[in-house]
Protein backbone atom coordinates (compact mmCIF):
# COMPACT_ATOMS: atom_id res chain seq x y z
CA UNK A 1 0.00 0.00 0.00
CA UNK A 2 1.24 3.63 -0.79
CA UNK A 3 0.07 7.07 0.19
CA UNK A 4 0.18 10.24 -0.85
CA UNK A 5 -0.99 13.65 -1.48
CA UNK A 6 -3.28 13.44 -4.67
CA UNK A 7 -5.54 15.74 -6.39
CA UNK A 8 -9.03 14.98 -5.16
CA UNK A 9 -10.43 15.23 -8.84
CA UNK A 10 -8.94 12.04 -10.83
CA UNK A 11 -11.65 9.97 -12.13
CA UNK A 12 -11.18 6.84 -9.69
CA UNK A 13 -10.75 9.12 -6.58
CA UNK A 14 -13.86 10.60 -7.61
CA UNK A 15 -15.55 6.97 -7.63
CA UNK A 16 -14.12 6.57 -4.30
CA UNK A 17 -15.85 9.79 -3.13
CA UNK A 18 -19.03 9.04 -5.12
CA UNK A 19 -19.17 5.11 -3.74
CA UNK A 20 -18.84 6.85 -0.45
CA UNK A 21 -21.95 9.56 -0.83
CA UNK A 22 -24.05 6.43 -2.46
CA UNK A 23 -23.75 4.57 1.28
CA UNK A 24 -23.95 7.56 3.52
CA UNK A 25 -27.13 9.43 1.25
CA UNK A 26 -29.20 6.87 2.45
CA UNK A 27 -28.52 6.48 5.91
CA UNK A 28 -29.43 10.09 7.16
CA UNK A 29 -30.87 12.82 6.17
CA UNK A 30 -30.26 15.49 3.72
CA UNK A 31 -29.49 18.22 7.02
CA UNK A 32 -26.88 15.69 8.36
CA UNK A 33 -24.69 15.34 5.77
CA UNK A 34 -21.26 17.46 6.00
CA UNK A 35 -19.36 16.02 3.54
CA UNK A 36 -16.95 18.82 1.82
CA UNK A 37 -17.26 18.65 -1.99
CA UNK A 38 -14.09 17.81 -4.35
CA UNK A 39 -13.64 21.86 -4.79
CA UNK A 40 -12.91 22.12 -1.44
CA UNK A 41 -10.26 18.90 -1.01
CA UNK A 42 -8.03 21.26 -3.57
CA UNK A 43 -8.04 24.10 -1.16
CA UNK A 44 -4.56 25.12 0.37
CA UNK A 45 -5.81 24.35 3.50
CA UNK A 46 -6.57 20.88 3.18
CA UNK A 47 -4.38 17.88 3.61
CA UNK A 48 -6.22 15.18 0.55
CA UNK A 49 -4.39 12.20 0.29
CA UNK A 50 -5.22 8.61 -1.52
CA UNK A 51 -4.05 5.51 -0.56
CA UNK A 52 -3.24 2.43 -3.43
CA UNK A 53 -2.60 -1.38 -3.46
CA UNK A 54 0.48 -2.74 -5.01
CA UNK A 55 -1.22 -2.86 -8.63
CA UNK A 56 -1.98 0.74 -8.00
CA UNK A 57 -5.54 0.85 -7.62
CA UNK A 58 -7.16 3.88 -5.66
CA UNK A 59 -8.48 1.99 -2.52
CA UNK A 60 -9.50 4.87 0.14
CA UNK A 61 -9.26 8.54 0.30
CA UNK A 62 -9.48 10.95 3.22
CA UNK A 63 -8.83 14.28 3.97
CA UNK A 64 -8.07 16.96 7.21
CA UNK A 65 -9.01 19.89 6.49
CA UNK A 66 -6.70 22.25 8.60
CA UNK A 67 -8.85 25.16 10.93
CA UNK A 68 -7.09 27.70 12.79
CA UNK A 69 -7.86 26.32 16.28
CA UNK A 70 -8.10 22.03 14.47
CA UNK A 71 -7.63 19.86 11.91
CA UNK A 72 -10.91 18.16 10.98
CA UNK A 73 -10.93 14.55 9.26
CA UNK A 74 -13.16 14.51 6.18
CA UNK A 75 -14.07 12.30 3.30
CA UNK A 76 -12.47 9.28 5.05
CA UNK A 77 -13.60 5.97 2.62
CA UNK A 78 -12.05 2.79 2.01
CA UNK A 79 -13.15 0.57 -0.36
CA UNK A 80 -15.52 -2.27 1.08
CA UNK A 81 -13.40 -5.05 -0.94
CA UNK A 82 -9.94 -3.69 1.40
CA UNK A 83 -11.55 -3.21 4.46
CA UNK A 84 -9.97 -5.35 7.50
CA UNK A 85 -6.14 -5.07 6.23
CA UNK A 86 -5.60 -1.57 8.34
CA UNK A 87 -5.42 0.70 5.05
CA UNK A 88 -8.21 3.29 7.09
CA UNK A 89 -6.14 3.14 9.98
CA UNK A 90 -2.83 3.58 7.69
CA UNK A 91 -4.46 6.45 5.97
CA UNK A 92 -5.72 8.26 9.35
CA UNK A 93 -2.01 7.88 10.87
CA UNK A 94 -0.51 9.45 8.00
CA UNK A 95 -3.24 12.28 7.37
CA UNK A 96 -2.49 13.12 10.74
CA UNK A 97 1.62 13.78 10.91
CA UNK A 98 0.97 15.41 7.67
CA UNK A 99 -1.53 17.92 9.82
CA UNK A 100 1.17 18.27 12.90
CA UNK A 101 4.21 18.69 10.93
CA UNK A 102 2.11 22.25 9.18
CA UNK A 103 1.88 22.97 13.17
CA UNK A 104 -1.81 21.10 14.31
CA UNK A 105 -2.41 18.53 16.76
CA UNK A 106 -5.68 18.81 18.04
CA UNK A 107 -7.74 17.15 15.32
CA UNK A 108 -11.89 16.88 15.35
CA UNK A 109 -14.19 14.71 13.14
CA UNK A 110 -17.85 14.28 12.91
CA UNK A 111 -19.38 10.62 12.00
CA UNK A 112 -22.63 9.38 11.85
CA UNK A 113 -24.16 7.16 14.40
CA UNK A 114 -24.62 4.27 11.44
CA UNK A 115 -21.06 3.82 11.19
CA UNK A 116 -19.85 1.57 14.23
CA UNK A 117 -17.16 0.45 12.17
CA UNK A 118 -15.73 3.96 11.45
CA UNK A 119 -16.72 4.92 15.23
CA UNK A 120 -14.41 1.93 16.59
CA UNK A 121 -11.52 3.01 14.45
CA UNK A 122 -11.53 6.52 15.32
CA UNK A 123 -11.58 4.93 19.15
CA UNK A 124 -9.04 2.72 18.62
CA UNK A 125 -6.82 5.56 17.13
CA UNK A 126 -7.27 7.87 20.49
CA UNK A 127 -10.63 9.53 19.57
CA UNK A 128 -12.96 10.74 22.37
CA UNK A 129 -16.48 11.68 21.73
CA UNK A 130 -17.37 15.21 22.70
CA UNK A 131 -20.05 17.67 21.72
CA UNK A 132 -20.80 19.53 18.25
CA UNK A 133 -17.58 21.87 17.22
CA UNK A 134 -17.14 24.77 14.42
CA UNK A 135 -19.92 25.40 12.15
CA UNK A 136 -22.07 21.98 13.74
CA UNK A 137 -24.73 21.88 16.14
CA UNK A 138 -26.23 19.05 18.00
CA UNK A 139 -27.62 16.26 16.15
CA UNK A 140 -29.00 13.10 16.78
CA UNK A 141 -27.47 11.70 13.81
CA UNK A 142 -23.90 13.05 14.62
CA UNK A 143 -21.59 11.33 16.97
CA UNK A 144 -18.43 13.98 16.99
CA UNK A 145 -14.85 13.34 18.23
CA UNK A 146 -11.63 14.78 19.26
CA UNK A 147 -7.95 14.27 19.39
CA UNK A 148 -5.33 15.87 20.53
CA UNK A 149 -1.48 14.58 20.13
CA UNK A 150 -0.11 17.28 22.31
CA UNK A 151 0.84 15.94 25.75
CA UNK A 152 -1.10 18.28 28.73
CA UNK A 153 1.92 17.76 30.99
CA UNK A 154 4.42 19.43 29.09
Amino acid sequence: MHIAFEPANQPEVLALIEQLDAYQMPLYPAESHHGIDVVALSQPNVIFAVARDASGQAVACGAIVIEPAYGELKRMFTLPSHRGQGIARALVQWLEAQAQARGCHLFMLETGYLQPEAIALYERLGYSRRGPFGPYTEDPNSVFMHKSTVDPLR
